[in-house]
């Protein structure tokens, strides 16, 4: 099968030649490899490991398009930018991974609508680079790989604009400002992919990223999930839906008790099961089997620690995963520079041996 027949029928768990593959890396990995040998200077991740998906990325959201980013302050090992939503980030230098929340100007429902949402009403094509969208797509059919429009979905959007602590506390006391950001979010996510795909074509699937939760806990109940996110999420996967089109969602953190309510929603497949947020992909294969794909949630410490032993634990997960056709093999995040690439190849290697259905 190719990557694109096998990823399709995976997504709606019907017969397939093993499982796929997939998977993400902090960019140190690849320096790193690079540096080793291991890939050739210039490869992609995707083409050495012959990977099936191609995920192209993003849109542009933030309020002010014409705002250059300002240095408020730069140290030996991070720098403070203020960007075009207002919100103060301070970002590690040397590596990767999520900038530490400082300061926001939009702490409440006035600031949002005096600050943030006029900018968003009038469309600006530049908001969604078609070129090079259209690269990846083409990139995917010349290799017959599955390809997906990948980026932030409405939960990001938001705390990029207020921080966690605004957007969590606006849930609670006034749960009409935060549905109302979400529908915005979610009519501009569908506004600019419908210019997209009319621009660039149509891909394969719908990768949509939201972080819906942190160590053993959701961001919020599952009742303010259903009353304030759910409307958000449902729009736009009925949207991609209407167009043949599977979602798959990315959700770090622990969001076992939103399931239900994602489910419902429309989501296809659900992406990386963070183990050590306490997701049990076992756990979400049993009760969703017949509803859900699930992709990755192989335990990312074993790979951190180049722990051979370790690894192979985590891989006698697939047997039970990839009954009913329905798993994609990948990380419970994303591969550290830290992982050696032997290590990461007989994760793979060994993963798609037992994945293979004989």
């Amino acid at each position: 099968m190719t990557g694109k027949e096998r990823i399709a029928a995976i997504l709606k768990r019907q017969s397939v030649d093993r499982i796929g593959l997939y998977e993400h890396f902090w960019g140190e990995s690849y320096s790193r490899w690079v540096s080793q040998g291991h890939i050739p200077e210039g490869q992609s991740f995707e083409d050495h490991f012959n990977f099936d998906i191609r995920k192209s990325w993003g849109l542009n959201l933030v309020a002010d398009i014409d705002f250059v980013p300002v240095v408020l302050e730069e140290r030996e090992n991070a720098v403070l930018i203020r960007d075009g939503n207002g919100a103060t980030m301070r970002h590690a230098k040397g590596h990767a991974g999520t900038p530490e929340h400082v300061d926001f100007e939009v702490k409440c429902r006035d600031d949002w609508e005096r600050l943030i949402k006029p900018r968003l009403a009038a469309f600006d094509p530049r908001r969604v680079s078609v070129k090079s969208h259209q690269a990846v797509f083409a990139d995917a059919r010349a290799k017959q790989c599955f390809s997906c429009y990948g980026g932030i979905h409405v939960f990001e959007f938001m705390h990029a604009v207020c921080g966690h602590e605004n957007m969590l506390a606006g849930m609670a006391l006034d749960p009409e400002w935060i549905a109302d950001m979400a529908n915005t979010y979610g009519d501009l996510v569908i506004l600019y992919l419908d210019y997209l795909f009319k621009e660039a074509g149509k891909p394969d699937g719908v990768w949509l990223f939201e972080d819906l939760g942190f160590k053993e806990r959701p961001f919020m109940s599952p009742a303010m999930y259903k009353e304030i996110i759910f409307p958000a999420h449902k729009k736009t996967i009925d949207w991609a839906h209407e167009r043949g089109l599977p979602v798959l969602m990315h959700a770090c953190g622990f969001v076992e008790p939103l399931l239900d309510g994602m489910v419902e929603a429309g989501i296809d497949c659900l992406h990386v099961m963070e183990v050590k947020a306490g997701m049990d992909p076992i756990r979400i294969h049993r009760k969703f089997r017949d509803r859900l794909t699930l992709f990755g949630g192989m335990d990312v410490r074993p790979l951190v620690a180049n722990d051979l032993d370790g690894v192979r634990k985590e891989l006698t997960k697939i047997p039970e995963l990839m009954e009913d056709n329905g798993y994609i093999l990948h990380s419970d995040h994303s591969i550290p520079g830290e992982c050696d690439y032997a290590t990461y190849r007989t994760f793979i290697d060994e993963g798609l041996s037992i994945g293979t259905y004989r």
